[in-house]
């Protein structure tokens, strides 16, 4: 269980990296793959729904980002 809370804590507290619109989209939606991953497996939703809900989220706020200078 504290596997899960660590790393949990490490994917929610990276964010999307890239200096481009389609590298910010892609890696925020890996990262949000991951973490949705974990909370569904946490919880009764289920690892798959909580995988595609957190790419879908992560690729969004990714590709809404702009980088910083």
């Amino acid at each position: 269980m504290m596997k899960y809370l660590v790393l949990g804590a490490v994917l929610l507290g990276t964010t999307a990296c890239g200096d481009t619109w389609g590298q910010r989209a892609v890696t925020g939606g890996g990262i949000g793959a991951g973490s949705g991953a974990i909370i569904g497996a946490l919880t009764p939703i289920g690892i798959l729904p909580g995988a595609l809900v957190g790419t879908a989220v992560g690729a969004g706020v990714g590709a809404a980002t702009t980088p910083r200078y």
